[in-house]
């Protein structure tokens, strides 16, 4: 019984900076931009939360 591309394992995308993009399919290269957009939200979001933090703290030790 021939598997279904639906039936495969995906495998997990992961980018190093710098690598060569030369072998990669166009959709390959969708996915890690998709990928990266979403990882700089995600650090975006972690820095904004840290930032409020510190600032409520220098609020508090400079009163």
């Amino acid at each position: 019984m021939p598997m279904e591309d639906d039936d495969k394992p995906r495998r997990k995308i992961s980018h190093d900076i710098g690598q060569d993009l030369s072998l990669l399919s166009v959709e390959e290269l969708t996915e890690r931009v998709a990928l990266l957009k979403t990882e700089i939200t995600r650090l975006e979001d972690a820095a904004t939360r840290k930032r409020a933090s510190r600032d409520a703290a220098n609020s508090i030790f400079k009163s």
